[in-house]
């Protein structure tokens, strides 16, 4: 097989102490055979002298090989050999690839799918690599079997994850999740925690949880917290990441978000992303180029690019005048799919780079080419990547916005000020470090979904927690995220 890159091969070695603690943990007889299925150089296979090694990458077999010439390693890309193989094994440990979706794709992410399908576990076009792999692994375990891994900490929020967690209660007698702050892999913006299951062909009702400041090696996972899957499932819309929280933080937010008096985000407003347009550099102008194409006004409206550009607050109409005067690139080129064409805007979307856009993919799917869809006019603004917290803007300016903001539309006027008068409280903070999830880099990202779920309390509720324990939440929650030390 060609060399593949880094980035494209998911491959990011594991440290040896790290190696060193799951083989440990999961080879409990000298002769238990131990997979990896993701074996890079060999460093998990070396550490047992009875091992087994899958790796697509042909350079990383040949180490693999130099450095545990006891071991088989096997050349192969591992789906297509698990699916094959009638090999079973007493315990499994490694680093499974991290290849996002995006990339996660082709024959691949077919045979992934289809086998694990297979074995009753289904997953969605939005699954990275990693989780597929950990399905596929433990099916070669034989009764009783065990494994070990390094996994994504998105393990403990990401909708796809869930399928997994799912698979291995439902598969092993014993569950242990242990998050670690301190980076494993500090070149990495992905945080990576421990898993750790066994008893293969049992079931559990409960993951064990612990949450460590830094990593330690151990025979047996530190535990700290049981978390019923009924309680993981239905209360925390099957996300462990609330557990790195104190029991009567949990407990108080799950109280006011069930109170008939709170209010969910999604109850009182639509939240959406804003309009796609193929090609912002050509739709949108600034002022003076506006001029020069004498594009008539009632074809421009004012736009929101990107967060950058919102002030704190409230958007005015004395900041797009800023804008204006700074001859930005603020204005959209919006024409109705019905409007008769000026002959000015008739030659600019003529020109080269019109003929350009109008053949790329998002402006060819839609009639007319020229009319961007879905632009609307929101009462608010909302950040959905921040570092300290989202923004809500509201929007006296009457602008548009791009996909790069979220469009908040309110569905009842009077809720306004309840929205307004919540927004920068720490209980609502909390709700946004809660209901979001981190990115990477110290980023909280907000998907549309995730917004809806923000809770904004009846004041009886919130005063159930001390200010100063909502606001220790909120900084654990961005500590556990790298905020609070970049």
């Amino acid at each position: 097989m060609a060399r593949l890159s880094q980035k494209q091969a998911g491959a990011y070695y594991t440290p040896d102490r790290v190696v060193s603690s799951l083989v440990r943990w999961a080879v409990r007889d000298k002769n238990d055979r131990l997979l990896d299925p993701s074996c890079g150089d060999g460093r998990f296979i070396a550490s047992h002298w009875n091992s087994v090694g899958v790796e697509q990458d042909t350079v990383a077999v040949t180490a693999a090989k130099e450095r545990t010439p006891g071991a088989v390693v096997h050349e192969a890309e591992f789906f297509a050999w698990a699916a094959r193989t009638r090999e079973r094994f007493e315990c499994a440990a490694g680093n499974p690839p991290f290849i996002r979706y995006q990339t996660f794709k082709g024959d691949v992410r077919r045979r992934a799918l289809e086998l694990c399908a297979s074995l009753g576990t289904k997953f969605s076009a939005l699954t990275a690599s990693w989780a597929p792999f950990l399905v596929a692994t433990a099916s070669l375990l034989k009764p009783g079997g065990r494994m070990a891994f390094v996994v994504p900490a998105s393990i403990g929020h990401a909708p796809y994850a869930a399928p997994l967690l799912d698979y291995l209660v439902g598969h092993f007698d014993e569950v242990w999740i242990t998050a670690i702050r301190t980076k494993l892999f500090p070149r990495l913006s992905e945080d990576c925690w421990l898993l750790h299951a066994g008893g293969f062909g049992g079931s559990t009702m409960e993951f064990r949880f612990s949450a460590l400041d830094h990593f330690k090696p151990a025979t047996t996972p530190c535990e700290a917290t049981r978390i019923p899957v009924n309680e993981w499932r239905k209360s925390w819309d099957r996300r462990i990441r609330p557990y790195l929280l104190p029991a009567k933080v949990r407990e108080t937010y799950r109280a006011a978000a069930l109170d008939t008096r709170s209010l969910r985000f999604g109850d009182i407003a639509s939240i959406g992303i804003g309009y796609v347009s193929g090609a912002n550099d050509f739709f949108h102008f600034r002022p003076s180029e506006a001029d020069a194409w004498s594009i008539p006004k009632r074809l421009l409206h004012p736009t929101v690019r990107n967060s950058r550009v919102l002030p704190a607050g409230d958007l005015t109409a004395q900041t797009v005048d800023g804008w204006r005067r700074c001859d930005e690139p603020m204005m959209l080129l919006r024409i109705p799919k019905d409007a008769e064409l000026p002959s000015s805007v008739s030659r600019y979307l003529q020109t080269d780079r019109g003929r350009q856009v109008r053949s790329g993919y998002k402006c060819r799917m839609r009639t007319p080419w020229y009319s961007v869809p879905d632009v609307q006019v929101p009462d608010f603004f909302l950040t959905y990547m921040s570092g300290r917290a989202p923004s809500l803007v509201r929007n006296s300016a009457e602008a548009t916005c791009t996909n790069a903001v979220h469009s908040v539309r309110v569905r009842e006027r009077k809720a306004v000020r309840r929205i307004i008068d919540g927004w920068d409280t720490p209980f609502v903070r909390l709700s946004c470090e809660l209901e979001g999830h981190p990115l990477g880099g110290g980023m909280l990202k907000l998907e549309p979904r995730e917004a809806t779920k923000i809770v904004f309390p009846v004041p009886v509720m919130a005063s159930e927690l001390s200010e100063a324990e909502v606001k220790e939440a909120v900084s654990t929650m961005r500590m556990w995220r790298h905020y609070a030390v970049q």
